[in-house]
Parts: structure tokens; C-alpha cells; sequence
């Protein structure tokens, strides 16, 4: 009989070991629930930020891309007119050797 009171007692331990565990467990597992739903929601965030980063530097290359070809066309019109200025230099050069 005292065998079976030591065995009892021995189980009852583990028991509590066991029970002790488990509490330990759910703690730490609601804690990993915790911090996965908190990097999702973090996770989310710089997935908006980053398309909205995307979104404004497409814009920006397309007003770039428009900027740069107004200098290019105003480039032109500034070196046809000083060709159109030589041109007239040079005629009025020849129209005094004649």
C-alpha cells in the first residue's frame, strides 16, 4: 500500500510539472500570437508605404521625363535661333564683299 501511495505521489508531481508546462505554453503562444499579429499590422504598413513610395517615384520620372524634354525643345529653339543669327551675320558679310 505505501508503494502505491509513492507511485501516486510520483504521478501527482508529474502532474503538476505537466500542468505547469502547459501554463507556460499557452503564455508563451499567446505571446507569439501577439507579436505575429503585431508584425503583420507592421508588415502591412510598409507594404502601403512602399506602393505609395512607388506611385510618387513613377511620378516623379514621368515629370522628370517631361521637364527634360521641354529643356531639350527650348535647347532647340535657343540654338536655331542663334544658327538663323549667323546665317544673317554671314549674308550681310558677303552682301558687303560683293
Amino acid at each position: 500500500m505505501a508503494d502505491l501511495s509513492v507511485r501516486l505521489s510520483e504521478i501527482e508531481l508529474k502532474l503538476r510539472k505537466l500542468v505547469s508546462l502547459k501554463d507556460q505554453l499557452v503564455d508563451r503562444n499567446s505571446e507569439l500570437v501577439r507579436r505575429n499579429e503585431e508584425l503583420q499590422s507592421n508588415l502591412e504598413a510598409v507594404q502601403k508605404e512602399n506602393e505609395e513610395l512607388k506611385d510618387k517615384l513613377n511620378k516623379t520620372t514621368i515629370v522628370n521625363a517631361l521637364g527634360n524634354e521641354k529643356e531639350i525643345e527650348n535647347s532647340r529653339q535657343l540654338i536655331k535661333a542663334l544658327v538663323k543669327e549667323i546665317d544673317q551675320c554671314v549674308a550681310i558679310l558677303n552682301a558687303e564683299q560683293s
